[in-house]
């Protein structure tokens, strides 16, 4: 099978380049399970862009997004990335995708999260990542030479060496629902595979989150930058134990608070933005309040609102809590601290270029820099935009320009190449229980040595762990075998750091300063 262009991710990012790209292009789209199974889809708040000219702008979007970061931003990509933000916002209208707007129709109507100075967060209710995302999904299906592939597994590069002697991609390995695995060529490769929150125990994310494009280009010569820094959503819906779905931050721009079992409001005493702080400062907020008084979760209030004005605003947070049992406009919603979002992951500039040539990053799964330590609220989808067109432009010019690579028949894996034997390795019961286990244990790894608070004792006995699990694999377990290389990356980077920033939190900090 070959490509033009070889997509391996259904989001956003991988259908917005879809659909940025020349028509005349031959472009298959990997889809790990259907087309409408993706994190893009799930996110409820909305895409940060400068939309109000007159009490905001692109300087002061820049500067939240800075402070946010905790100093480790890189501020030519913030920049280049946050400016594109109204011609971003105007290709998804273009796209079919229709934001909410003031009761006069005037203007777009704007919300606010926390890290914000203004009011910038464009959104369709608190369903804006479903909607823009079928929408776009709506035009990829309608464009011949946009070919989506559902149930399609990408779990290795296929890599090669040009005639200068440099290392380029030509596609992927990919497992596939029936038959055995099968190489997917092309003369330039994306990975819009999203982010990893599947690694813990409790995440916000869909099981297909499992950092396999992290992975995949680590093995085949990619940098790999601050993997450390996974940020934690603050407030996740917390039922029996465990997430039960996102709440949106966007409920505390409209005035939620977070308060305490007995109703006292703790934020003003952790931060002066209280509620509106940058979410890691909120999460850490939440988790000492937790650990502080052994409670499972703390509360969310938004019952000052009308319920019409809610249910008009949050109909997606008002039906998951209904499921629940919660009335939103009379009783606090229970909610705790979740994996939620990696903002670390590929090296990759701002139009998506990676260190292998033929490769490409673009959304979550790469790093620009745009979130340094910690992602300010409801830049990613805006990443994902901005990123996904200026590659689309970019490989159109390179495509117009250049010769295609060679395709050699000895074309490399970047491990071993499986057997050729039905379509994946999970070929008996026993088997499949023996994997469920293992990706179970090292999520409570991870939730262990590498969650909201990290220490070196952890984190050395999480790296012997996972060093034995690899030991351990067999050849065939793909998605086992990128799950342990994307977790080894984050605890190496989590060991890296001995100081507290952003997201990473460690709580040995004092000793590491004293030796």
């Amino acid at each position: 099978m070959h490509s033009d262009v070889l997509i391996i991710g259904s989001g956003l990012a991988g259908l917005a380049a879809a659909l940025s790209l020349p028509e005349e292009l031959a472009i298959t789209v990997l889809c790990k399970d259907t087309a409408e199974t993706c994190a893009s889809a799930w996110a409820q708040g909305g895409i940060a862009a400068v939309m109000d000219e007159a009490g905001d702008s692109i300087e002061a979007h820049v500067q939240d997004t800075l402070v946010a970061g905790a100093g480790l931003c890189h501020e030519p990509a913030v920049r280049a990335l946050l400016a594109q933000g109204p011609a971003a916002i105007a290709w998804l209208q273009e796209a079919g995708v229709r934001f909410d707007q003031l009761d006069d129709a005037s203007a777009l109507h704007l919300t606010r999260e926390g890290g914000h100075s203004q009011r910038r967060i464009v959104h369709v209710a608190d369903r804006t990542g479903q909607a823009v995302h079928a929408a776009l999904l709506a035009r990829c299906r309608a464009r011949p030479n946009i070919q989506l592939r559902a149930g399609h597994t990408a779990f290795d590069l296929l890599t090669n060496t040009n005639e200068f002697g440099k290392t380029f991609c030509a596609g992927a390995w990919v497992l596939q629902p029936e038959g055995p695995p099968r190489a997917f060529t092309a003369r330039h490769t994306v990975l819009a595979t999203g982010g990893l929150g599947q690694v813990f125990s409790h995440t916000t994310n869909p099981p297909q989150a499992t950092g396999d494009g992290v992975a995949m280009a680590w093995r085949a010569g990619c940098r790999i930058t601050d993997m450390e820094f996974i940020q934690f959503h603050p407030t996740a819906l917390h039922i029996d134990g465990r997430a039960a779905g996102l709440i949106t931050e966007a409920l505390r721009g409209e005035g939620a608070r977070l308060l305490l079992p007995g109703g006292e409001r703790f934020m003003p005493r952790h931060d002066e933005r209280a509620e509106l702080a940058p979410r890691d400062i909120v999460a850490r907020a939440i988790w000492s309040e937790m650990q502080e008084r052994a409670l499972s979760h703390v509360l969310l209030d938004i019952s000052h609102q009308p319920r019409a004005w809610l249910a008009a605003h949050f109909p997606q947070v008002t039906q998951l809590c209904a499921r629940h049992g919660i009335d939103i406009a009379v009783d606090p919603i229970p909610v705790a601290p979740c994996a939620h979002y990696a903002c670390g992951g590929v090296r990759a500039d701002v139009d998506g270029t990676t260190d292998v040539t033929g490769l490409h990053a673009i959304g979550e799964v790469a790093c620009t820099g745009l979130h340094g330590a910690n992602r300010l609220a409801s830049n990613s989808l805006l990443e994902c935009v901005v990123m996904a067109r200026a590659m689309a432009l970019k490989i159109a010019s390179m495509i117009a320009h250049e010769a295609p690579q060679p395709m050699h028949a000895d074309m490399r894996l970047s491990r071993p190449p499986p057997a050729l034997g039905p379509s994946t390795a999970a070929t008996t019961e026993a088997h499949t229980v023996c994997q469920a286990a293992r990706h179970r244990e090292l999520q409570a790894l991870m939730s262990s040595a590498a969650g909201m608070v990290r220490s070196a004792d952890a984190l050395d006995h999480a790296t012997r762990r996972l060093q034995a699990m690899r030991s351990e694999l067999s050849a065939s377990d793909h998605a086992l075998a990128n799950r342990i290389d994307v977790c080894m990356l984050i605890i190496d980077a989590a060991r890296r750091r001995p100081l507290s920033r952003g997201t990473h939190t460690r709580i040995d900090e004092q000793a590491a300063i004293v030796a």
